[in-house]
């Protein structure tokens, strides 16, 4: 049985690969403006910046979510809309752009997503990581109230799947909307 609100802990760690045919300035520009994130996420709709200056280290963005009943049905997580606030942490043009999500405190959690980007030959390999490590405040609350040790096993199975294919159906948006300009 893991626990899941330890300290060193990795709860989901999901990452998705593609290739794009632009220049990693042009790729960066893209995944850094979070308010577009609606054309190539799979959850998040958009939002707004509201502190600091766009794209830069300890600058937030509140994300405007959005979840179908679909994925992994069974589980009481939030369906329907929602919004998140995440904290820049990382912010090298061309190579990197990493946030953390924030828990209603505006503290960091350990929920950190991710675009590295490295230069190839013909454009750019673009990487989206998600980390989770200790439960975010959120799934806290969801695996001490509403899920035994079978379904909290079965829920980090599926979500990662879920995970898994959300970062890979995002970077495939990202090359597309990238490419057909």
């Amino acid at each position: 049985m893991t626990d899941y609100t330890r300290e060193g802990v990795t709860t989901f760690d999901v990452r998705a690969r593609t290739f794009v045919a632009a220049g990693p300035e042009k790729v960066y520009d893209t995944v850094s403006d979070l308010a577009r994130s609606a054309e190539w996420s799979v959850e998040c709709r958009g939002g707004t910046w509201v502190r600091g200056a766009p794209r830069e280290v300890g600058s937030v963005f509140r994300g405007d979510n959005e979840r179908a009943a679909e994925p992994v049905a069974w589980a009481p997580v939030i369906r329907g809309t929602w919004q998140t606030e995440a904290e820049v942490v990382e912010a090298v043009p061309g190579k990197v752009f990493r946030w953390v999500v924030l828990d209603s405190a505006r503290n960091r959690q350990e929920s950190t997503w991710s675009f590295e980007i490295e230069a190839v030959d013909g454009g750019s390999l673009l990487t989206h990581h998600y980390r989770l490590g200790r439960l975010t405040e959120g799934l806290s609350k969801i695996f001490s109230a509403g899920l035994d040790e079978d379904g909290r096993e079965r829920f980090v199975r599926e979500w990662n799947a879920k995970l898994a294919a959300d970062v890979r159906a995002t970077v495939e948006h990202i090359k597309y909307v990238i490419e057909k300009d």
